[in-house]
């Protein structure tokens, strides 16, 4: 009997990144649905070439698509969204490690920290484009800048979290130092890191199209903005969609990474269950 429980919550776990699909697909067309009713709405109006067709956006999505504009510039974003991400994560869990226990370093960093993220980044990303230069490496900062903040957030409350009784029974047990990390903190914390790391690959995006409205020749955000300039507007619903587009499949990875991950959780919570109902 236990065995056919876990059996079956295995099946269903492997489903569920499939499971909302119908719900994604309802949700889209009651998105195209509100474009079209509001398309038809300013069609005798002064106004109509302030929102494009579906079709106008389709065809101009075809058109970048075709001659390959769209495909350079998605990936130049998303080599700015990742490096940036690599960046702003690893130095987030480094400083998160250590506000979580030194209060020397926690009194000294958090004042700067939280006080940094008052400030828009819309309004450091021209002052980081001087310091770097207009290329990638002023875009990676201002990824890293915005992904850096909800992580270390998440990763200093999953260490503080740990039941002190665990720590207890490890010193108890005169644990070396790398175990406690390796068999006690990084399990406690890896929840909180990934929910943290899920939130900040998307906000990825919005810190590489940030820097590439300020000074860039290529990418999401530089087609947007040229999009404005010439009132293209199909262009800029392609690019902003695409973004869209990217930011839902970063999402959705890392959603997967996350279950995948710590399925040994819900296995052994499982386990445990069967094994006291037996």
């Amino acid at each position: 009997m236990a065995a056919r429980t876990t059996t079956k919550s295995n099946g269903n776990h492997n489903q569920t990144p499939f499971r909302h699909l119908p719900f994604y697909l309802f949700s889209l067309g009651l998105c195209f649905l509100i474009w079209q009713t509001a398309v038809l709405w300013i069609a005798d109006t002064p106004r109509r070439f302030l929102l494009p067709t579906p079709g106008e956006v389709v065809a101009r999505f075809t058109k970048l698509a075709g001659n390959g504009v769209l495909l350079h510039n998605a990936s130049v974003t998303l080599l700015e969204m990742g490096l940036g991400l690599l960046v702003g994560t690893t130095l987030a869990v480094l400083l998160g490690y250590g506000v979580a226990h030194s209060k020397f370093i926690a009194y000294l960093l958090e004042p700067v920290i939280v006080t940094s993220q008052a400030v828009p980044i819309v309004a450091l990303a021209p002052l980081l484009t001087v310091w770097f230069g207009p290329g990638l490496a002023s875009k990676v900062v201002v990824c890293a800048l915005i992904v850096f903040f909800p992580i270390l957030v998440n990763v200093v409350t999953g260490l503080k979290n740990i039941d002190p009784r665990l720590r207890d029974l490890f010193r108890m047990l005169e644990a070396p130092r790398y175990q406690v990390i390796v068999k006690l903190e990084i399990p406690a914390a890896l929840p909180a890191f990934l929910a943290g790391l899920k939130v900040s690959g998307t906000l990825a995006g919005m810190g590489a199209v940030v820097g590439e409205f300020v000074a860039s020749t290529r990418g999401l955000g530089y087609l947007v903005k040229q999009g404005q300039n010439l009132y293209d507007l199909p262009m800029m619903f392609v690019a902003i969609i695409t973004l869209m587009a990217i930011a839902l499949v970063v999402y959705s990875l890392l959603g997967l990474v996350e279950r995948r991950t710590l399925r040994w959780s819900v296995q052994d919570t499982t386990a445990s269950y069967s094994e006291e109902v037996a």
